[in-house]
C-alpha cells in the first residue's frame, strides 16, 4: 500500500496540479498523513529550478496550516480522534514521553520535529494536548517547516539531480546534527554567561 501511495505522489509531481498536489499533501502530513512533502517537492523543483523558490513556499505555507489543524485535532479533539490517529500510526508512546517535557521544551522539540524527519504530525497533535502557546508553535512551526523545504529547494537549486541522492538518504541525519549543535550552542550561552 506504501509503495503505490509513494508512485502515486510521484506520478503527482509530474503533471500540471503538481502544485496543488504539493499544498495538499504539505497541509495533510502536517496532522495525519505518513508520506512527506519532500517526495514531491524534490522532483518538481528538479523539474523546474527556476520555480524552487516558490515550491518551497507552497510546502512551507501549507505544511504550517497543516500544523495548526493538528495542534488543534490535539487541543480540541485529542480524546476523539488524536488518540486513534496517534495509536493507528503506533506514535502513541512517543507522544506520552514528549508531552512531558513541552512545558520546558516546548519551543525546541517543535522546532526539532519540524527539521528533522521525526513525525511532525505527533509534534503538532502534541502542542495542542500539552496546550503549547499557540504562538510559540506557529513562529516555532514557521522556522522550522521553512527551514527544511528551503534547504531542500536550496540544495536542488544550485546543485541540481546529483543532490537528490544526497537529500534522500542523508538530510534527516544532518539537520538532526546541526540541530543537536544548534541546541547545545544556545545551552552552553545560557551556562557561560
Amino acid at each position: 500500500m506504501m509503495r503505490r501511495l509513494y508512485d502515486w505522489m510521484m506520478e503527482l509531481a509530474a503533471s500540471p496540479k503538481a502544485p496543488h498536489a504539493l499544498a495538499t499533501v504539505s497541509f495533510v502530513e502536517s496532522s495525519f498523513f505518513p508520506i512527506p512533502p519532500d517526495i514531491m517537492l524534490i522532483p518538481m523543483v528538479l523539474a523546474e529550478r527556476a520555480k524552487a523558490w516558490f515550491f518551497a513556499s507552497i510546502a512551507t505555507i501549507a505544511s504550517v496550516l497543516g500544523g495548526i489543524a493538528g495542534y488543534l485535532i490535539g487541543y480540541l479533539l485529542y480524546d476523539t480522534v488524536g488518540t486513534p490517529l496517534l495509536e493507528f500510526y503506533g506514535y502513541l508512546e512517543k507522544f506520552q514521553h514528549f508531552s512531558s517535557q513541552y512545558n520546558d521544551y516546548g519551543a525546541w522539540i517543535v522546532l526539532f520535529a519540524g527539521v528533522t524527519p521525526f513525525p511532525y504530525k505527533v509534534i503538532t497533535i502534541a502542542s495542542g494536548v500539552a496546550g503549547l502557546n499557540f504562538g510559540v508553535f506557529v513562529v516555532a512551526s514557521i522556522v522550522a517547516r521553512a527551514l527544511r523545504f528551503f534547504v531542500v529547494a536550496g540544495l536542488l537549486y544550485w546543485f541540481g539531480p546529483p543532490i537528490r541522492e544526497f537529500i534522500e538518504k542523508r538530510f534527516g541525519l544532518v539537520t538532526t546534527v546541526f540541530f543537536v549543535m544548534l541546541f547545545a550552542g544556545f545551552l552552553a550561552i545560557k551556562y557561560i554567561i
